[in-house]
């Protein structure tokens, strides 16, 4: 997968957390996950866009570990939003936790390459 694909994934996942998080019940816990899996769902693409002008291959290293951090943390909100049943459609939350899973993968695999590369 190249820079590109990534980055396309990355935006598209970040809108698929909006529409999930646009669906969610309309009551405290709701509006609190909603903004807060907004946050975290869509930091990673901004932050992948940071990563591609970084200064040093550690500055890139640690750019993509904040994408990382905030997949993970979508991640966990996903299956929290799942256990309360903050939402009805059911498919696009799977939707979105197969593909934070993916990505979350996909970073994993390439902190750990380019920290080969750094040495």
């Amino acid at each position: 997968m190249n820079k590109q694909e990534l980055e396309n994934r990355l935006i598209d996942f970040a809108a698929t957390i909006i529409i999930v998080a646009s669906k969610f019940e309309k009551n405290y816990a709701g509006n609190h996950l909603a903004g807060q899996i907004i946050r975290s769902g869509t930091s990673p693409a901004l932050n992948y866009g940071e990563a591609q002008s970084a200064e040093s291959s550690k500055d890139f290293i640690h750019k993509l570990g904040i994408c990382l951090k905030e997949l993970r943390e979508s991640f966990v909100c996903l299956k929290i939003i799942e256990k309360s049943n903050l939402m009805s459609d059911l498919n696009n939350l799977s939707i979105a936790k197969a593909e934070a899973n993916e990505l979350i993968s996909i970073f994993v695999s390439s902190i750990k390459t380019a920290k080969t590369n750094l040495k």
